[in-house]
């Protein structure tokens, strides 16, 4: 039976997930997942139609679908420090969220993944690779062997990661950047895009560059 899913936010990468419920069906040759709507906090959204889904209520509303599983889209580089908030909002347990894996991505069968979390078109998992609860992963990034992702980072598009590498909570990945491998990146860091991250991140810090600095000293 199908699993029917609502997804929190309506643009960007919510639109992603849509399409890649869809994708899921199509690689297996039956409707494993089938959604909604989505929720949103925004009033002039309520009771609309958008990319052929209905906006169904605010993310607080979530209660109200019994049966349902869910999953977040929202996250970008202006927000991203929000995710644990906008979650939290929905009042569901992590059980309630649905971990979604593109048919094109490779995750390891060596590798773990928490609930919420969502691993888009052409991403490659490796070996013993730990990602937490509500992480996204957007194209073609590459996650090597022990990598350690904390719960509500955000991985964008292009970003490669050497093995060990330890990410906090909370952080934001910009597309395309490169981290140097056994390095942590602490809770909450930003790195900016096409950075090449050679040296450990402190928690907060957004660093940018090649080779990455804090963002003052960029």
């Amino acid at each position: 039976m199908a699993e029917s899913v609502i997804i929190l936010g309506t643009s960007g990468n919510c639109v992603d997930i849509l399409e890649t419920l869809h994708d899921i069906n199509q690689a297996a040759g039956e409707t494993l997942y089938t959604c909604k709507g989505f929720l949103d906090d925004r009033e002039a959204l309520q009771g609309t139609e958008t990319h052929g889904q209905r906006v169904l209520g605010p993310i607080k509303s979530a209660p109200e679908h019994p049966g349902c599983r869910f999953v977040n889209g929202i996250g970008s580089p202006t927000n991203y420090l929000n995710k644990p908030g906008i979650i939290a909002q929905a009042g569901l347990e992590d059980s309630a969220f649905v971990t979604l894996i593109h048919p094109t991505a490779y995750v390891s069968r060596s590798a773990r993944l928490g609930p919420g979390t969502v691993i888009l078109q052409q991403v490659t998992v490796t070996s013993n690779v730990v990602i937490g609860n509500h992480v996204i992963v957007l194209p073609n990034s590459v996650l090597s062997h022990d990598v350690r992702v904390g719960d509500y980072t955000s991985i964008a598009g292009g970003v490669m990661i050497s093995g060990g590498v330890v990410i906090g909570p909370g952080c934001y990945l910009g597309t395309g950047s490169c981290i140097r491998g056994d390095l942590r990146i602490d809770e909450g860091a930003m790195v900016g895009m096409g950075s090449v991250v050679l040296d450990h991140v402190a928690a907060g810090d957004t660093v940018m560059g090649n080779p990455a600095r804090p963002k003052d000293h960029a």
